[in-house]
């Protein structure tokens, strides 16, 4: 990879018109690092609203083999934006002027820097929905979803961000700016390239524009908590009631590591003796709902749950919802260092995950919390920790390890929504397999032969290993 030289920051000044060029080294640490580890300098940032612009700057770094990184907000746990090889960082989070919501074809159009949030927003003012729904929906970009194909509690019932993208506006590592897909529900016309670039991290394209199906607001929600004295007890009630006929919008689970965090975090008279506890959404017609939240109270007692709670009105039904919000908030206050994993299993795998999961906290005496959206199998293993601490960061890489080999044992795999970027590229052979990977490899070569785009991602470099530091 080349590093820029003086000839051309001056002709990215020439290209860049309406927008700015970034170069002083307080500006460019700005841009070195995400929600997950390391810290590499980028050799100059672009913020520009122009897609013609981003379209010229892609030009210049394929003809002179240039390292191009997009980032959002860098929410990222992942490393997705990191950019590993200097060069330019695109910050996309300008590109937030377009958000349209069209009625008529139940869809959105929306540029890549627009808060996740802020469709949520617009489209329930229209009576419709935006279903996948990360937990950093109030921070993260809609093209960061885009480029890590993200997921959020309602993945169990609505599915991930690529379950809703029908059209996009790219452009090519060749600096062309193309369409794939449109408005249309249906479209069969050819390779579909919207599925392919999301979810891609960057590595085949830049996203500069996005359709997204769009779904009638469901009228009413009934929840449910329910208090476990045994975690494993905790994950055959998910499988219990998944098979039950009963499709909850969502379903969380929280460990008595996390119950007992957000209790000392704000108390909110959580069972702190429970081994688990286990949240439940459904979504859909007032009188359905009444049976069905009935039938899953029964269900959960049936497999040795302890109490089960049910919400009498909207401000119950936000305490219980509360509690999960506030996990992430507090476990950090325990010890200054989250590392915040999504190894995702079948479903009726859940039960031998938590065992597993278990006996690795265990292993490596580490402080380990589980969490997450527990009813499509995608469970968050966060670890907290002291990256000062070396002796326990050696634990927490082998631990971290474990619990990837955990997952791909029981027939799962490396990210439910955060993505690969650097943190599990090490371990992508293990999951697809030599021939699997290289035909992932193959892909990129064919559409960025140079390796400009993203590079450093998503494919383990030579001698790559886990590092979190």
């Amino acid at each position: 990879m080349k590093v820029i030289s003086a000839k051309h920051l001056n002709e990215i000044h020439q290209i860049v018109q309406s927008g700015r060029v970034l170069t002083d080294e307080s500006d460019r640490y700005s841009y070195s690092f995400d929600g997950s580890f390391g810290t590499f300098l980028p050799d100059v940032v672009i913020q520009t609203k122009s897609v013609q612009e981003l379209a010229e700057l892609i030009k210049l770094a394929n003809r002179e083999g240039i390292p191009v990184y997009p980032r959002g907000q860098a929410t990222s746990l992942s490393g997705g934006p990191l950019p590993v090889h200097g060069g330019m960082v695109f910050d996309l989070s300008v590109m937030d002027d377009v958000l349209e919501i069209d009625e008529e074809d139940l869809v959105a159009v929306v540029s890549p820097g627009v808060l996740t949030a802020s469709i949520h927003k617009a489209a329930e003012e229209k009576g419709l929905m935006y279903p996948p729904d990360p937990s950093s929906s109030h921070v993260s970009t809609i093209g960061g979803n885009l480029a890590e194909n993200s997921g959020g509690p309602r993945g169990l019932k609505y599915g991930v961000t690529k379950d809703y993208v029908i059209g996009l506006e790219v452009i090519t590592p060749e600096g062309d700016i193309i369409q794939t897909g449109g408005k249309t529900v249906k479209n069969v016309t050819g390779y579909d390239l919207t599925k392919l670039i999301v979810g891609s991290e960057g590595t085949l394209g830049i996203i500069t524009k996005a359709i997204l199906r769009l779904i009638p607001k469901p009228p009413a929600t009934a929840s449910l908590m329910a208090e476990f004295i045994n975690l494993v007890d905790a994950g055959r009630a998910i499988s219990k009631i998944l098979s039950s006929g009963i499709l909850p919008s969502k379903m969380e689970l929280m460990d008595r590591a996390s119950i007992i965090a957000v209790e000392n975090y704000q108390p909110m008279g959580l069972p702190v003796d429970a081994e688990a506890i286990l949240l439940l959404e459904l979504d859909g017609h007032p009188l359905a709902l009444k049976d069905e939240i009935v039938k899953a109270e029964q269900l959960c007692m049936s497999v040795g749950a302890n109490k089960v709670k049910i919400p009498k009105n909207n401000n119950e039904k936000e305490e219980i919802w509360k509690a999960r919000k506030l996990v992430s908030p507090a476990i950090v206050r325990i010890k200054p260092t989250k590392i915040s994993e999504d190894a995702t299993v079948p479903r009726s795998r859940i039960p031998d995950m938590c065992e597993r999961l278990q006996q690795i906290k265990e292993k490596y005496q580490i402080h380990l919390v589980v969490f997450g959206h527990a009813g499509d199998g995608n469970l968050h293993p966060n670890i907290i920790c002291d990256k000062n601490d070396e002796d326990e960061m050696a634990r927490v890489e082998k631990a971290v390890t474990e619990i990837f080999t955990a997952a791909i044992e029981l027939g799962g795999t490396l990210s439910g929504e955060h993505g690969i970027g650097t943190m599990k590229a090490p371990f992508m052979e293990m999951e697809l397999g030599k021939a699997g990977l290289d035909m992932m490899k193959r892909i990129k070569e064919a559409w960025d032969p140079n390796h400009i785009m993203n590079p450093g991602k998503i494919f383990p470099e030579p001698g790559q290993k886990l590092e979190l530091k």
